[in-house]
């Protein structure tokens, strides 16, 4: 009984309603994110806030993805994606900066620390979190995957 009821739901619907889900999944994951990055005052200078200005600019291309029709969408969608590799791009940048600010500091309080130990004293350090900026990269993926061949079939884009 279950299997016919699953179906009877045409793929193209099926579709829809997982990256419906994803988007929903993506705009928590980035609200939540910035919501955290300010609490810690995440915003001292310029570049501690371009995780914020991108988180920004992915909320507004997600929601506009959200509400645009099918065959009104190509550019949205490209533009999208667009975004989603600059996000993917900016916490892959701020790990870097994270993990070389707390090398700095360790190296500082222990110039014998190298190899293995030093890596794994950098990123267990809690301040930055080291591994923290790589949730961008996650959001910027789940945002991929929502978009993934999202204009190559009108049909599977109807609402």
């Amino acid at each position: 009984m279950v299997e016919r009821t699953m179906m009877a739901v045409p793929p193209a619907t099926t579709l829809l309603g997982l990256r419906r889900l994803l988007l929903g999944i993506l705009a928590f994951g980035l609200v939540g994110t910035a919501t955290d990055l300010l609490l810690i005052d995440h915003d001292e200078d310029v570049w501690q806030a371009i995780p914020l200005v991108m988180i920004g600019l992915a909320l507004i291309v997600t929601t506009v993805l959200a509400l645009i029709g099918s065959g009104r969408g190509a550019m949205a969608v490209r533009l999208f994606r667009a975004v989603m590799v600059l996000l993917m791009l900016t916490g892959g940048f701020g790990t870097v900066l994270h993990y070389r600010a707390n090398m700095e500091f360790k190296l500082e309080m222990d110039p014998s620390l190298s190899g293995l130990a030093l890596f794994i004293s950098v990123v267990r350090a809690k301040a930055p979190p080291a591994m923290a900026p790589a949730t961008l990269v996650l959001l910027g993926l789940l945002g991929l995957a929502a978009a993934y061949r999202r204009q190559e079939d009108p049909r599977v884009d109807a609402r």
